[in-house]
């Protein structure tokens, strides 16, 4: 590597350290990485803001832009409020039933849909339950967002990676369900197992307020019936567009807008005070962290990283699964899961055609999307789900920091990423 490509990783590991230590704001070591990166010609305005292998990738941001619009208009029905004291109801107010009652929905849900979309509907609804029954809500929030990377991994369109996968490698939708929804649903059981033990000081509660609770009458909750059966026409046409995408010829990010700004139209709410309501510095921290990433991918770095641990396995096709698996999630801890399958793609696919190209080959493929997608669960900044989520609960005023998130997210990243390790052997080297 050259010498730009080594000045370009000292500006990531600073910037990242910086985010980890959380000395200083996120936004604004995001940001600024970013703005340095420009200045010293390590990335440039066409790679930085238009590029799709090493730019600003605006489908992930517009998509949630769009997301947070419908959100913000339905917080306002009175929704959110019926659901939560339905599911507390169901549970009898007890707080780990409703823990796994949101983990197993949240990553059910983020297989048919994008994770970052179910999280920005879940937790919503996660922080009035856990308020209306005065239990913490981050470990329900962490306990999700660890479900939604899980679950989007069962599918070719529930996790971004996926989708660049499955462009790259031909792989199709029925390939991504029968090779990754059964070891998915393991990995979701296996979950749920460990939330009882890491979030067990959370089931704690009072018995007075699941008593007021019991009590609530959930249909109280809606102020603006019109405005629900409004909002759930257009999330509902949302929804099916997100899964007739490659059918209809429109991007997620780009049916997402479109029925943000319809329900926003629709709803004659006041724009500026739903406006209000969009995570805004989650989506700038996004941008700056995608220009940082980038610049490590203008100037090679990604590429000689990649090309580097394919030459040690010297063609040998369970040792370079093993390290494709691991090298993906530890990468993925670190980088945005995006950005990085992105640059791996190709690669993958030279490893195939050096392999044979046969199906045993292809088991290269779903080692790049398990470690790359279950990896993105180790730490706040891994994958897209995890910085929306830590937005929400700031805005909220439960903030989870770095380390509050990462202590939990290894201990289900290294245990999850272990049990791929038996099954890939079983499903393409054991019979």
């Amino acid at each position: 590597m050259g010498t730009l490509a080594w000045i370009a990783v000292a500006v990531f590991v600073t910037a990242y350290v910086l985010i980890a230590t959380e000395k200083v704001d996120r936004v604004v070591v995001a940001v600024s990485g970013a703005a340095v990166m420009l200045a010293i010609g390590a990335t440039d305005a066409a790679h930085a803001f238009f590029s799709e292998e090493s730019g600003i990738d605006w489908n992930v941001v517009f998509l949630l832009l769009g997301m947070m619009l419908i959100v913000g208009v339905l917080k306002r029905t009175g929704l959110f409020e019926y659901v939560a004291i339905w599911a507390a109801k169901k549970a009898r107010g007890r707080p780990f039933p409703i823990m796994v009652t949101f983990v197993l929905v949240t990553g059910v849900v983020s297989a048919a849909l994008d994770n970052v979309t179910t999280v920005l509907l879940v937790a919503p609804v996660t922080l009035l339950v856990c308020d209306r029954l005065g239990v913490p809500p981050v470990p329900f929030l962490i306990a999700e967002v660890l479900a939604s990377n899980i679950g989007g991994t069962a599918t070719l369109v529930g996790d971004p990676p996926n989708i660049i996968i499955a462009s790259r490698s031909g792989l199709t939708f029925n390939a991504f369900l029968s090779v990754l929804a059964p070891f998915i649903a393991l990995v979701l059981v296996v979950l749920v197992l460990l939330c009882r033990i890491m979030f067990r000081r959370a089931f704690r509660y009072d018995a007075a307020r699941v008593e007021r609770v019991m009590a609530l009458r959930e249909r109280d909750a809606i102020r603006e019936p019109r405005l629900v059966v409004l909002s759930l026409s257009v999330l509902a046409a949302v929804l099916a567009a997100f899964g007739l995408h490659t059918v209809l010829g429109l991007e997620p990010s780009v049916v997402a807008l479109l029925g943000g700004l319809l329900l926003l139209a629709l709803s004659r709410l006041d724009p500026a005070e739903v406006a209000r309501d969009v995570e805004w510095p989650t989506l700038i921290f996004f941008a700056g962290l995608f220009v940082m990433v980038g610049a490590l991918v203008t100037t090679g770095v990604i590429d000689e990283l990649a090309r580097a641990a394919t030459g040690a396995v010297g063609g040998r096709l369970w040792p370079a699964t093993m390290l494709l698996l691991w090298a993906s999630a530890a990468l993925s801890a670190i980088v945005d899961n995006i950005p990085y399958v992105a640059t791996m793609s190709p690669i993958v696919a030279e490893m195939v055609h050096a392999a044979g190209g046969n199906d045993r080959a292809q088991v290269l493929w779903w080692a790049l999307a398990l470690g790359a997608d279950l990896g993105g669960n180790a730490t706040a900044v891994g994958a897209s789900a995890n910085v929306v989520v830590l937005g929400l609960a700031q805005r909220a005023g439960h903030r989870i920091s770095f380390w509050g998130f990462t202590k939990y997210g290894l201990i289900v990243t290294v245990i999850s990423v272990a049990l791929a390790v038996p099954y890939l052997w079983l499903r393409f080297f054991g019979f």
